[in-house]
């Protein structure tokens, strides 16, 4: 399988790069398409569709092609990976909500190949996170293997969406059906945020709205707790002063904790709305800003996964928490520059809202604030 990524600021540009991609005789059959909003995504889409190319898309809040790292372009990951080997599945939270989707492909999936691996996309639905996991490990089976990235929209949260050749929508769940018995896929997705100070409790909360923390009104809590007194202006300025360096680290038994980030806060009541459930009852940490030692501890967790799973890659896609960008600044490409050089391979990603992949413990779950890596090699 051979892989190839292109970016550009401009669809015209765009066009290009993909007439010089296939001007030596490649035929991509699948374009993994990473554009900022301020695109015309559905021209890029067209251009493909013409050339008989699948197209698995999303918007995003920055986008990169190895360590590239740019805002407001288009990044492009070209494959020719045998069609047989792979289904696109897209479908949208309407009258089925995101569990009963999820499901729907997870048992599309099962019936498409024996072993079948999901890398997925989704539209705005931050707090169906953990139920689109529940609904393909309900439709597929429990060692259902599931990475991907919620999408983007430049920071405006307004309406984030995933397109492939003629669908789209800030509601869809978009799935890249894979055929493990034909394409190798491993991946994980770790984060290297370290906890501090001792484990407070949720004591009020409904789905993803925290209410209070240690019977106090969360973001009170939260502002006190990090000396912060002013409040914020707009959603994006919580997200980039707050939640990028201080998320939420929500322990449980048995596995690694699971980071949530605070989206919005309302005044009226004092409530952080997060990206993710948060069950009343849970045990939560605030986090340290990160720092070097995060990124070693990313580089770390794929080298071992690298050593132990997949030595080689033809193709890497990486899908990266917007808090990681608003946190690591300059440092961000060094990241992204260190998980390209441990497989060698060509890789195309994009800055994300929530990302989906597997722990060090090996539970394929809902995430905030991680960077999640899949490596793809055609047996």
């Amino acid at each position: 399988m051979i892989s190839k990524t292109i970016k550009a600021n401009s669809t015209e540009a765009i066009s290009n790069e993909i007439d010089k991609a296939i001007s030596d005789g490649f035929k991509p059959t699948l374009a993994v398409v990473f554009s900022s909003v301020k695109q015309d995504w559905k021209a890029v889409s067209d251009i493909l569709d013409k050339k008989e190319i699948a197209v698995f898309g999303a918007t995003t809040s920055g986008e990169f092609i190895d360590g590239d790292i740019e805002e407001g372009s288009i990044a492009i990951m070209l494959l020719d990976i045998n069609p047989a080997y792979f289904k696109l599945k897209f479908l949208e939270t309407g009258e089925k909500n995101s569990f009963e989707n999820a499901k729907s492909i997870g048992v599309y999936g099962k019936e498409s190949f024996a072993n079948a691996a999901f890398i997925i996309l989704s539209g705005w639905l931050t707090q169906d996170g953990e139920l689109i996991v529940q609904g393909f490990t309900e439709g597929f089976g429990k060692e259902a293997t599931i990475f991907g990235g919620m999408a983007g929209d430049d920071l405006l949260l307004e309406g984030p969406l995933v397109f492939t050749n003629s669908q789209s929508s800030t509601k869809g769940l978009l799935a890249l059906i894979i055929d493990e018995d034909k394409i190798e896929i491993n991946g994980i997705a770790t984060c290297g945020w370290k906890p501090i100070g001792t484990a407070k409790t949720i004591t009020k909360s409904k789905d993803n709205i925290v209410y209070t923390i240690d019977n106090q009104p969360a973001l009170d809590m939260i502002l006190k707790y990090l000396g912060m007194e002013n409040e914020f202006d707009s959603g994006k300025e919580m997200l980039s002063q707050l939640t990028a360096f201080y998320p939420l680290q929500m322990e449980r038994k048995g596995v690694d904790p699971v980071m949530r980030t605070a989206m919005f806060a309302n005044r009226e009541d004092r409530s952080l709305i997060c990206a993710g459930n948060v069950p009343q009852g849970s045990k939560v940490k605030f986090s340290l800003p990160p720092d070097f030692d995060a990124i070693e501890i990313v580089i770390d967790e794929c080298n071992e996964l690298k050593s132990n799973h997949q030595q080689t890659a033809d193709a890497l896609i990486m899908f990266s928490c917007i808090s990681r960008h608003l946190s690591f600044g300059i440092l961000m490409e060094e990241e992204i520059g260190q998980v390209k050089d441990v497989w060698n391979a060509p890789m195309v990603g994009f800055f994300s809202y929530g990302e989906f992949g597997k722990s060090k413990t090996g539970k394929h779950e809902f995430h905030k604030n991680t960077c999640c890596v899949v490596a793809l090699k055609e047996k």
